[in-house]
């Protein structure tokens, strides 16, 4: 099997497998229910996501909007008073090729305790989990606010005129051209931030992207052509008949042809509970199919209550509508799994370096490179991370490139689950002359208060361009970046990487760079301007005109930081937003961009190129000449589920012939 195929299949495989289950269940529910169904038809009430309850009731309420399509509908196939005619070209398989025609009460994905109730209150656990796909920012943050966009980087002649006095914010022997639109939204571009955990769409009715974010990226690429033509004419007349079959059923005269019309539609249930595509269906289904179709063609021959038909209709399309729904989250959840899931290649690769870091005590180099780690005419590089060859592609892509790795000393920050693993893996593996130092920072003690690890945090941020939906991934600090300053006393400057990029040239311009008295150096996302926040941001006095910045690459002042005291002020504005009852990660991107408005330095969007981890379009021309590749998104290069062109990137840089790697089966 291909591998890109295999990412979709695996996704897709508990939802098939539940439709399966369904579907044989209803076929013993069916014969009951057909005959209970009285003039008034089914109640179907939907309750949170996929949740169904069926029993005898009046008519389902419907909004005008849904219900406009069944009136036109009916006026134009009615062909006498009496008598309801549904044409060839009504067709219900525009929602799913593979829906049961009703949900169990209960659907079970697995043997582990993962199991979705469909039914009563049980279901808000699933819909508590899809909620988290949402936006993480409130509804108010953005409403369609067009703006300009424009970088404010420094020109590259500009910089060039002045590069012995300020240093570089172009990477250096870099192409200067502007990357695509792909990568730096234009002029123009609106920003929307909808309340989908509430059902809203945009106006175009895109609502995928920016509901489910990358999965529906995700999903557009693995899209493969179904051959189910015959499947949906099954479907569709399976429909039908069942729509006709309770009014035929109460005809005395016509017992033969309701159970004819019984008998279709059991063993079209039963051929379709086994069968997804044309090859699946057994070689006399055109019989089975032409019988259904004449025992359709005599029921619509009697004189019967067109208002039981539009009924039960409309209750077979929501049902199927809702269906369709909840495996569509279904996939949502399942993707979402699968990219916040550390591989079982990667977990086993840190349990066999902690138990081999205990098992066999090696000399710890510590006291020896302390000088090290304090001395200022050092690069310094700091990486926070819980992920081993992560990191350590991070920090080999960096020495590969550098003219002078002895200069360089990488501080990787960690918690105290990966500590160990981390400190045996950069034991045994160099890399050239650089220096790496491991901290635990659940063990370290600043101002006699504990220190709780937190990674950089990535907001999906979803907007408008030349009226083409965008998903952007925007990363900024965590509260832990905030205590940099005391954790590196010493330390006037560094750089801090995140665990998701990988470097492609020499880094060394940056320690010359004259950050005419900003704090932090890092690239903008432009697209994003602090005036569309105002809402959300509150009353604060700030730049409406500064753009939201990126993590991944950032260059810090720690000296020019602590004369401003923007630990204390990041915390302050923790504190005022925390009384708000936000979301913990909501609260790091509000602190962060009012405790750096007016203190970022703009660096040219050259030096590192974002979106890999979710955007299937960036060329191969800014790749190639971007200083850092950074993989922000769901989509990790470490993951199956990254996107394959980007993967070699990362690939070149791990050491394939680690024996723990080999053991470990990594393979990606």
């Amino acid at each position: 099997m291909p591998q890109k195929k295999k990412s979709a299949l695996l996704v897709d495989a508990a939802a098939s497998e539940a439709s399966h289950l369904i579907t044989l269940r209803t076929q013993q529910q069916e014969e009951a229910q057909e005959e209970e169904d009285e003039e008034e038809g089914l109640l179907l009430i939907e309750d949170g996501i996929g949740g169904y309850e069926i029993g005898l009731g009046g008519e389902r309420e419907r909004d005008e909007g849904r219900g406009w399509g069944w009136c036109l509908f009916g006026e134009a196939e009615m062909e006498r008073p009496g008598d309801c005619s549904f044409g060839s070209g009504f067709s219900f398989h525009a929602r799913s090729s593979s829906l049961p025609s009703r949900p169990s009460q209960w659907l079970s994905l697995s043997r582990s305790d993962l199991t979705i109730a469909m039914a009563g209150d049980r279901s808000n656990h699933v819909d508590d989990l899809v909620k988290q796909f949402a936006p993480t920012l409130s509804k108010d943050i953005l409403k369609n606010i067009s703006h300009p966009a424009e970088n404010e980087t420094k020109s590259p002649s500009a910089m060039h005129d002045n590069e012995e006095e300020k240093g570089f914010s172009v990477p250096p022997h870099a192409d200067l051209q502007s990357l695509p639109i792909e990568n730096n939204p234009k002029a123009g571009a609106s920003v929307q931030i909808i309340d989908y955990a509430k059902g809203g769409v945009d106006q175009s009715g895109k609502s995928c992207e920016l509901k489910f974010g990358s999965y529906c990226l995700w999903r557009e690429q693995h899209r493969e052509d179904m051959k189910d033509s015959m499947v949906k004419r099954l479907k569709d007349h399976l429909f039908v008949a069942r729509a006709y079959y309770p009014s035929i059923a109460k005809l005395p005269s016509q017992d033969k042809l309701s159970r004819e019309m019984r008998q279709n539609i059991q063993e079209v249930e039963r051929v379709l509970s086994e069968s997804t595509t044309d090859a699946d269906l057994p070689p006399q289904i055109g019989k089975k199919l032409h019988r259904m179709q004449a025992a359709i063609a005599r029921a619509k021959s009697f004189h019967v209550d067109c208002n039981n038909v539009d009924k039960k209709l409309r209750q077979i399309y929501d049902l199927t509508e809702d269906e369709a729904n909840f495996h569509m989250r279904q996939s949502v959840f399942l993707y979402q799994l699968a990219v916040q899931t550390m591989p079982k290649s990667l977990h086993c690769l840190s349990m066999r370096l902690t138990v081999e870091y205990f098992r066999s005590p090696f000399d710890d180099t510590e006291a020896s490179l302390a000088d090290k780690y304090i001395d200022r005419a050092l690069q310094h590089y700091v990486i926070f991370s819980t992920n081993v060859l992560a990191s350590s592609v991070v920090i080999n892509s960096t020495v590969m490139h550098a003219k002078e790795s002895g200069k360089l000393v990488f501080h990787v920050l960690t918690d105290e689950e990966n500590y160990f693993a981390m400190k045996l893996w950069f034991f045994r593996n160099t890399y050239k002359e650089a220096t790496i130092e491991v901290l635990n920072m659940e063990r370290l003690d600043l101002n006699n208060s504990k220190l709780q690890f937190s990674l950089p945090v990535e907001f999906r941020v979803s907007h408008s361009v030349d009226a083409q939906s965008r998903t952007e991934y925007l990363s900024t600090f965590s509260h832990l970046h905030y205590r940099l300053p005391e954790i590196f006393q010493n330390l006037e400057k560094v750089v801090v990487l995140d665990d998701d990029v990988v470097v492609q040239q020499d880094l060394s311009a940056l320690w010359n760079l004259n950050m005419e008295g900003k704090v932090n150096a890092a690239v903008q996302f432009c697209s994003v301007k602090l005036s569309l926040l105002k809402s959300y941001l509150g009353e604060n006095s700030f730049n409406k005109n500064s753009c939201a910045w990126m993590s991944g690459l950032n260059v810090i002042d720690l000296v020019k930081w602590r004369e401003l005291d923007l630990t204390e002020t990041y915390q302050k504005f923790v504190k005022e937003v925390s009384t708000q009852e936000a979301q913990n990660e909501a609260v790091a991107l509000h602190a962060s961009l009012l405790t750096f408005q007016d203190l970022i330095y703009p660096l040219d969007g050259s030096w590192a190129l974002s979106g890999l981890g979710h955007d299937y379009n960036v060329d191969v021309y800014p790749i190639r000449n971007a200083a850092v590749l950074h993989y922000n998104g769901k989509m990790k290069p470490w993951l199956e589920l990254g996107i394959p062109k980007y993967k070699g990137y990362w690939k070149n840089f791990v050491n394939r012939e680690d024996q723990f790697l080999t053991d470990c089966n990594w393979n990606s």
